[in-house]
C-alpha cells in the first residue's frame, strides 16, 4: 500500500491527455486551462467513447479503437462530465478554469 499526501480521494490532475485503460478514463478529473486541447486514446483492446454525460454536451466521439485517438478543444470555463455510451459506468470529468 503506496502513502496518501492527502487521505481522501485523488485530486485532479492538470495536463491535456487522458488514457483509456481497463476500462476507465486516467485521469478520472483532469484540470485544463480553457482554449486546452484534451486528447483522449483508447488503450483497451475493447472500443470506448468519449461523451457528454447528459444532453447538450460538447463531447461526441465515435467508437474508439484499440490506439484511436479523440481530441477536442476547451474555449469555455466549466466542469464538462462524461462517459463512454458503450460502458456507461466509465465516467470522467474535464474541469476548465
Amino acid at each position: 500500500m503506496s502513502p496518501s499526501s492527502t487521505g481522501g480521494p485523488a485530486s485532479p490532475v492538470t495536463g491535456n491527455t487522458v488514457t483509456i485503460n481497463n476500462f476507465a478514463f486516467s485521469p478520472a478529473t483532469l484540470k485544463v486551462k480553457a482554449g486546452t486541447t484534451v486528447t483522449w486514446t483508447n488503450r483497451d483492446s475493447d472500443a470506448h467513447t468519449v461523451t457528454s454525460a447528459g444532453t447538450g454536451g460538447p463531447l461526441h466521439s465515435a467508437a474508439l479503437a484499440t490506439h484511436a485517438t479523440y481530441t477536442y478543444t476547451f474555449t469555455k470555463p466549466g466542469t464538462y462530465a462524461y462517459l463512454c455510451t458503450i460502458h456507461p459506468f466509465m465516467t470522467g470529468t474535464v474541469e476548465v478554469t
